[in-house]
């Protein structure tokens, strides 16, 4: 009897182990690399899925239920189903998890840093060279059927952030910069004028915001008569940090991947911030929340914020977050971001992406890279670029005569013509050139994570009573980077791609079939030494009866 378990669970632990085998880098199913299959016939039935974000308004869900309409009077037969997510975070998890099942999307929407990390699994992101360049159904190719735009068609600029080592793995879909909103009002009755120039210079707003803070007798702030205020909110602290070590030629990251952000000029902008913090006159998303809703209500003098959120900032803007009765009135300037060198401007590019997932059928991935080809025609271009102060991608479409028109539109309070909405889209369309981005790694985002991360921290840090100065920073630099595992960060060749030494936990299948190969094997053992002991007792028995 004792003979039949430890056979049975023998056999439970061959299956086991079979089975982690199959579920091996984390679950994810293997698929063979993708190639252009010379035998794509466009007209068979496939049934593809696209994921994809908006913006909390159903704007941008309209334009992607309209661009797969249009997508199917060309192609008919390839049956697109839209699922639609509210930031990307979950696109992000919901892909990883998908990873170890081999269900991925066919076509998803995410950011360059996100795709990065979905390239831990091997062949999953399809590389997009040569799809790219293919005569016949790459961009503009002979035999697609819709009006794509070429490869010289696309914004050189845009396309580099996709490019991880030197495969080029996204296609950018839309973008934007940050702008600086500003109370014009509230800067003018403190005695300044905005810069000739257009151009704000970090010096510039420090001193306006610190001006801001003086008081009446009753606890009021002079410039607004409100109790409440904070001149200068920043939404995003990483790109905040981000910005400034570019404008000053600093070190962040290169695109081996060494990570150059502890450095002494980091070291100087957080004191810098920290200072300002203390007195009240600067504070960030975490600590204060949207900075439209502060700007909205005439208590924010600078609230710099994403050019795609700009219907939702200013006097008139047709989305509010605060009741309208809490709106002040007063004019609204778009400006850049604040610089240090006003002569070599410098603003981040960032937006959403496209990729391609590799699937086991090649023509299924093929009729998912024509659909990715739609989403750049000019139609959804212009009409997702018309949903906020994002830009089209292509030279195509931003030169074309309905995209100008929309642009150079006189303004109103309208959703489509929104006056600061139209400002920010100027701001990007007329500064593509002064814009940059930061290269793209499996790891990548955290350090992004970890540059938001200090500056949060020394904001919050005078207010809880913590004094900032050189020693508080370098614990803080140490801090940050074990939070974020940022010592754990390196480059191995991986067809030209960064890969992270941390791979993250095991998927949940994964830890039961381990736990069930450990239970399977204590029983074994367990079964060995009772019958060892109850042999060894019969033995001992024999003896003394002899």
């Amino acid at each position: 009897m004792m003979n039949r378990i430890i056979s049975l669970f023998l056999v439970i632990s061959v299956f086991l182990v079979t089975a982690l085998s199959l579920t091996s880098c984390h679950g994810a199913r293997e698929i063979a690399g993708f190639e252009i299959p010379t035998d794509f016939n466009p007209n068979a039935e496939y049934e593809i899925s696209f994921w994809a974000k908006n913006e909390g308004h159903d704007a941008q869900a309209d334009v992607y239920r309209d661009a797969i309409k249009r997508f199917n009077e060309y192609y008919p037969n390839i049956k697109v189903n839209l699922k639609i997510y509210s930031n990307y975070n979950d696109i992000y998890k919901d892909v990883l998890t998908n990873m170890q099942t081999g269900t991925t999307p066919n076509v998803c929407i995410s950011y360059p840093d996100h795709v990065a990390t979905y390239m831990t699994g091997e062949n999953v992101v399809v590389p997009l060279d040569n799809l790219i360049n293919d005569a016949k159904l790459g961009l503009g190719g002979t035999e697609v059927r819709f009006d794509a735009p070429t490869r010289d068609e696309m914004v050189e600029r845009f396309m580099l952030e996709g490019k991880i080592g030197k495969v080029q793995y996204t296609l950018p879909f839309v973008r934007s910069t940050e702008a600086c909103y500003v109370n014009r009002d509230m800067v003018e009755a403190l005695g300044f004028t905005l810069p000739e120039n257009g151009i704000l210079t970090w010096d510039f707003v420090w001193e306006v915001s610190e001006a801001a803070m003086a008081k009446d007798s009753d606890g009021t702030y002079k410039v607004n008569g409100q109790k409440v205020l904070i001149p200068f909110i920043y939404k995003s602290t990483d790109n905040m940090m981000i910005q400034m070590l570019e404008q000053l030629d600093a070190g962040y990251t290169t695109d081996s991947a060494e990570i150059l952000l502890f450095n002494d000029t980091t070291r100087s902008i957080l004191m810098t911030v920290a200072e300002h913090a203390k007195t009240g006159a600067f504070s960030t998303f975490e600590f204060s929340s949207y900075p439209g809703d502060y700007f909205n209500a005439g208590q924010c003098i600078f609230a710099i914020d994403s050019t795609a959120g700009a219907t939702w900032i200013g006097s008139n803007s047709p989305h509010l977050d605060i009741d309208r009765e809490n709106v002040v009135s007063f004019d609204t300037e778009v400006m850049m971001v604040p610089q240090f060198n006003p002569e070599n401007p410098e603003m981040i590019s960032q937006g959403p992406s496209v990729c391609l997932f590799n699937k086991e059928d090649k023509g299924e991935v093929m009729a998912s890279w024509l659909f990715m080809q739609f989403l750049l025609t000019n139609d959804v271009q212009i009409d997702y670029a018309k949903t906020e102060g994002y830009i089209p991608v292509t030279e195509k479409a931003i030169s074309s005569e309905e995209y100008q028109s929309y642009i150079n539109h006189e303004g109103d309070n309208s959703d489509e013509h929104y006056t600061v909405k139209l400002a920010a889209t100027r701001l990007l369309t007329e500064n593509i050139e002064n814009t940059f981005i930061t290269p793209v790694f499996n790891g990548s985002a955290r350090v992004r994570q970890a540059a938001g991360e200090l500056i949060d921290t020394v904001n919050k840090a005078p207010r809880r009573k913590y004094e900032v100065n050189s020693s508080y920073i370098t614990k803080l630099f140490k801090t940050v980077s074990t939070q974020y595992k940022l010592n754990e960060l390196a480059v191995v060749d991986a067809g030209n791609a960064p890969v992270d030494n941390e791979s993250g936990p095991l998927p949940i299948g994964s830890v039961i079939l381990l736990s069930g190969l450990g239970v399977s094997w204590a029983v074994i053992i367990t079964a060995l030494t009772v019958q060892y002991v109850l042999k060894k007792k019969k033995s001992d028995k024999t003896n003394r009866s002899r």
